[in-house]
C-alpha cells in the first residue's frame, strides 16, 4: 500500500474513533442530566414512563443541533434538553404566550419563565418563543431548526382545529433533513371512542396523515413508550392515570399499577429540496 493510501487510512480510523468518543460522551451527558440533582425526586420518577434517554437518541438528538420543543409545559424535558445543549447547541422553548388575555396561558409561560430564572447554570441559555395556536404560530425562522419536538401535545391541536396550521408551521421552522420528533397518547382500536383529542388519546394513523399532509415524511416509528396496561376506557379520559390522577384518590392504587399513558413515538424528516 502506497504512503499516502496509508495516511489516508488512518486518518478514516482517527475520525471513526474520535466520533465514536463523541457519541459516548453525548449519550453520558444525556444520562446525567435526566438524573441530574438539578432535577425533582418526582421529575426523575417519571424516567421510567417517558424513557427520555431512550426516546431522544432514538430521534437522533446530537449537542450541537438547534432544538426546539413545542409547549415545554412545566419544563419536564427542558431540565434534560437545556443543559446538554447549552454548551454546544441551541434550545428553543417555544411555549406559551406571556401576554396572553387568557390567564392560564399567561400564568404557564409565568411560571416557566420563572422556572428558568431561578437556575441559571442549566437554563441560563435557553431561548424563549411562542407558539400558541392559532395566531402565533412562528416560533423560529424558516429551515433554521434542526429538530423540534413535541411531547404530549397533538390531542390539544387536533381538538381544537388547530393541528394542520401547527404542523405546517413546524414544517417551516425545520431544516431540510430535519427531525420532527413526536410522543402522543395513543388511541387502541377500539377505546376511546372519542379519537378527537377530547380525552387525550388520537389514532397514530390521524397523527402521520397530519404530519404527511404538512410535507413531512415518516421514517421510524418505535414502541419505546408503550404501555400495554393502558386500556383507555377512562371517563376522565387519559388524565385519569398517573401523574394527574383526576379522579382523586377514587382507585387511585390501581391507576398506579397502570402507570402512565399507552405512548407513540414517531420520527419524521422533512425532505430536501429537491
Amino acid at each position: 500500500m502506497k504512503a499516502s493510501s496509508l495516511i489516508k487510512a488512518s486518518f478514516i480510523i482517527l475520525i471513526g474513533l474520535q466520533a465514536t468518543a463523541n457519541n459516548a460522551i453525548a449519550d453520558e451527558n444525556l444520562t446525567k442530566f435526566a438524573n441530574g440533582k438539578h432535577r425533582s425526586e418526582k421529575n426523575i420518577a417519571r424516567n421510567e414512563f417517558r424513557h427520555p434517554i431512550e426516546t431522544l437518541k432514538f430521534f437522533g438528538l446530537k449537542p450541537d443541533m438547534t432544538v426546539a420543543e413545542i409547549s415545554p409545559g412545566g419544563g419536564w424535558y427542558t431540565e434534560i434538553l437545556a443543559p446538554y445543549l447549552k454548551e454546544k447547541g441551541h434550545y428553543i422553548a417555544a411555549g406559551y404566550d406571556p401576554d396572553s388575555k387568557i390567564k392560564y396561558f399567561a400564568n404557564g409561560a409565568k411560571r416557566y419563565a420563572d422556572k428558568l430564572a431561578a437556575d441559571p447554570t442549566h437554563f441560563g441559555k435557553v431561548k424563549l418563543s411562542v407558539m400558541q395556536a392559532p395566531d402565533k404560530l412562528e416560533f423560529a425562522a424558516e429551515n433554521s431548526v434542526d429538530m423540534v419536538l413535541s411531547f404530549r401535545n397533538t390531542h390539544n391541536w387536533m381538538n381544537s382545529g388547530h393541528a394542520d396550521a401547527v404542523f405546517a408551521a413546524i414544517f417551516k421552522a425545520v431544516k431540510p433533513n430535519g427531525t420532527f420528533g413526536l410522543v402522543q397518547h395513543r388511541a387502541g382500536v377500539h377505546n376511546p371512542k372519542d379519537t378527537s383529542g377530547k380525552l387525550g388519546y388520537v389514532k397514530q394513523s390521524d397523527i402521520i396523515e397530519k404530519a404527511t399532509k404538512a410535507g413531512f415524511k415518516l421514517i421510524e416509528q418505535s414502541e419505546i413508550n408503550v404501555n400495554a396496561k393502558d386500556k383507555r376506557n377512562y371517563a376522565k379520559g387519559v388524565w385519569t392515570l398517573p401523574p394527574t390522577y383526576r379522579a382523586g384518590d377514587k382507585d387511585r392504587a390501581k391507576y398506579e399499577a397502570i402507570g402512565e399513558s399507552d405512548r407513540m413515538t414517531l420520527k419524521f424528516v422533512k425532505p430536501a429540496a429537491m
